[in-house]
């Protein structure tokens, strides 16, 4: 069973640990460099309530999954959000996106967003997929973005109007 809440501060390392395995595997996220949980736990509190953190637990309370919507990059208006989506390795396709993006879109919408933005890897072909079957829709692309690694990767942009 798989549930999904707000994500409080001492969830954050054990998100660190999860997206450092999915930075590991590599091909999926723009994330390049390894993470801690003090990086998270930074991140959620930055956004002085403009941004919303959920994450996906099981019975025993490990993270499986963790979503977040934030204020948009330079290139997005006010009333956008970007989206990061991140799930275990091996959990994809059970259903733990799904219920995330549940509890995201309720809490965009309550932040006042209009529409949230998914900016994602070309190459990311599940995360493609996921998007698509939430509602997103192709609205831009971005070629040759320089990620901090250095490895370059064209990104596509995707939207969903709340």
């Amino acid at each position: 069973m798989i549930n999904v809440r707000p994500a409080i501060a001492l969830d954050a390392s054990s998100m660190a640990r999860l997206l450092n395995e999915i930075i590991a595997e590599g091909g999926t996220t723009a994330i390049a460099k390894p993470v801690t949980g003090t990086d998270l736990s930074d991140w959620m509190a930055s956004n002085d309530g403009q941004a919303a953190w959920h994450v996906a637990v099981n019975a025993g309370e490990d993270v499986v999954g963790f979503q977040w919507v934030a204020p948009g990059t330079d290139y997005l208006p006010a009333e956008a959000a970007d989206i990061a989506t991140f799930v275990q390795v091996g959990q994809t396709g059970l259903g733990i996106g799904s219920k995330l993006f549940n509890a995201t879109r309720n809490a965009a919408k309550a932040i006042g967003y209009k529409w949230i933005n998914a900016n994602i890897r070309a190459d990311n072909e599940g995360g493609l997929i996921y998007y698509q079957s939430r509602g997103f829709q192709d609205y831009g692309r971005i070629e040759g973005y320089e990620m901090s690694n250095g490895q370059i990767v064209d990104k596509v942009l995707k939207r969903f109007d709340l």
